[in-house]
């Protein structure tokens, strides 16, 4: 039985996923998905890329994510399942990539800049 480990990233979070071939458990953070996920919505994000192949119940997945809100971490894990898929079976890369799963987004936070008040927004001008 083959392991197969991938990394998914989204804003400031980072996903560590494990799969390997059974009956479609997915464990996240040592907990059952809809426990760590309480949101239907994010529940579907993570398992996007499983029934984009049709693979819900052919692959058991564990996962350990840290860093960032619940969206960013959803969407890391999402891309992590997306690559370990295609790490496990090449055929899934076209319709994967279709779907726009295999794409990493990399939008971040801009920092604060020094004498201002936030990154890009400055100090109220007052002439007199």
């Amino acid at each position: 039985m083959q392991i197969i480990n991938a990394i998914g990233r989204r804003k400031t979070s980072i996903a560590r996923v494990y799969i390997k071939p059974g009956k479609g458990d997915i464990i996240v953070n040592n907990r059952e998905l809809k426990q760590y996920f309480l949101s239907e919505i994010h529940q579907t994000t993570v398992k996007q890329p499983l029934t984009s192949v049709k693979a819900e119940n052919q692959y058991d997945v564990t996962i350990n994510v840290e860093g960032g809100g619940v969206k960013g971490q959803a969407e890391a894990v999402r891309l992590g399942i997306a690559r370990a898929l295609v790490e496990a079976n090449g055929e899934n890369k076209a319709s994967l990539k279709k779907d726009g799963l295999l794409t990493r987004d990399s939008r971040m936070v801009e920092r604060k800049k020094y004498g201002r008040r936030k990154a890009r927004r400055r100090f109220q001008f007052s002439k007199r």
